[in-house]
């Protein structure tokens, strides 16, 4: 009885796991309205922005992104990457 009841909560387990829609589809979801804010360090951001000279080491810095991950910009506070949400009529999402 107890070896049934095991391989029933695998059985569950595994179908949770299953994804609904695929990455791609997941991104193209916001379709140009919805975008996410990143936490990151400056040696992060050095990575993702290539471009950026000069930037301070040991900082914490703001990305904001498209839905499919296309970044926006770049800030050192939160509320930079909000106003540059607004300004784009972007929808924030929130991303654990």
């Amino acid at each position: 009885m107890k070896e049934n009841t095991t391989k029933r909560r695998r059985s569950t387990r595994s179908a949770a796991i299953v994804p609904v829609m695929s990455e791609i589809e997941l991104a193209r979801l916001g379709g140009g309205q919805v975008a996410y804010i990143k936490t990151m360090s400056s040696d992060e951001a050095l990575q993702m922005f290539p471009a950026i000279e000069d930037l301070p080491r040991g900082i914490n810095l703001f990305a904001l992104h498209a839905a499919d991950g296309t970044p926006i910009a770049l800030t050192d506070t939160r509320q930079a990457a909000l106003s540059h949400a607004m300004d784009g009529e972007l929808e924030i999402a929130s991303v654990h």
